[in-house]
């Protein structure tokens, strides 16, 4: 939208998960086009540095997704400081790898919480505003939504989980004026990707796919494709083209992951030392 004004200008936006990567990305290229933007998160001092030093105006809230009542307080503050919502991206979310079996279920338990349950908790606390604005909410799935890979078994569920959410959702607020996106994210170029590949256990992952969706895509395209996304109320956002061409083939994806798996993996299956002592990324140390 260089060169012109966005629809969006003056609105109000709340973007969970804001204090660093896709989120922060995503809040800043709001704020570029003129938007309110409300960043929700829960390490504080990245939160008040990504409001103090982007390009518009901005406030933090530091709050858990997971906490029903600190989201409701955290929807009455914002309609209070901002105005109407008219945007949510629910873009929190956790991740862990490694083989199910050797999982600490905890952190796998987490990883379903965060994504799921937080992103259902975010859309009930703004939903009131939404209705009132007819706005939009984009929630941020994953490629794992559509294909499922070993040794992310947590992820994946979660991934699909709200992807199911928003088509739920999408359904019982469109006669209401609100509108319900999905974004497929691909690999993105964050700390917490970052941090997996130094530790090894997604380089497994990562030797199961082919190009290109065995490489990670800058994050500054990605929120710009998120906010053209916004900005159309598109019901499906797809971050890289080529994954819309993945989604055609969805039915055809379990066989031949599982193919694949073998011939990576080997009869002996993963090997107990990929699976990854936690939550990835400083984010992920944040929520666990």
């Amino acid at each position: 939208m260089a060169g012109s004004r966005s629809v969006l200008a003056g609105r109000t936006a709340v973007v969970t998960g804001a204090a660093r990567g896709v989120g922060r990305a995503v809040a800043d290229a709001l704020m570029a086009r003129g938007v309110n933007v409300a960043l929700l998160g829960l390490e504080r001092d990245e939160l008040m540095a990504a409001a103090e030093s982007g390009p518009g105006s901005a406030r933090a809230w530091h709050v858990d997704v997971t906490d029903e009542r600190a989201l409701r307080d955290a929807a009455d503050q914002v309609t209070r400081r901002f105005g109407p919502v008219s945007v949510v991206v629910a873009n929190a979310g956790v991740a862990t790898v490694g083989p199910f079996e050797d999982s600490d279920m905890t952190v796998w338990r987490r990883v379903v919480e965060v994504n799921v349950i937080g992103s259902a908790l975010t859309a009930r606390a703004f939903l009131p505003g939404l209705l009132a604005a007819r706005g939009y909410y984009l929630q941020i799935s994953s490629l794992a939504a559509i294909g499922a890979a070993p040794l992310m078994s947590a992820y994946c569920a979660s991934k699909s989980g709200v992807e199911t959410f928003a088509h739920g959702l999408r359904s019982e607020v469109a006669g209401r004026g609100v509108g319900v996106g999905i974004a497929y994210l691909s690999w993105t170029d964050t700390e917490r990707i970052r941090d997996a590949w130094r530790h090894g256990p997604l380089r497994e992952v990562r030797a199961l796919m082919p190009w290109p969706a065995n490489r990670a895509h800058p994050v500054e395209p990605t929120a710009e494709r998120l906010v053209r996304g916004i900005e159309r109320r598109s019901s499906s956002v797809y971050v890289e083209p080529w994954v819309r061409g993945v989604q055609a083939a969805r039915a055809l994806l379990p066989g031949l992951v599982a193919w694949r798996s073998r011939q990576v993996l080997g009869s002996a299956g993963p090997r107990p030392e990929t699976a990854f002592p936690g939550l990835l990324g400083p984010g992920g140390r944040a929520a666990g």
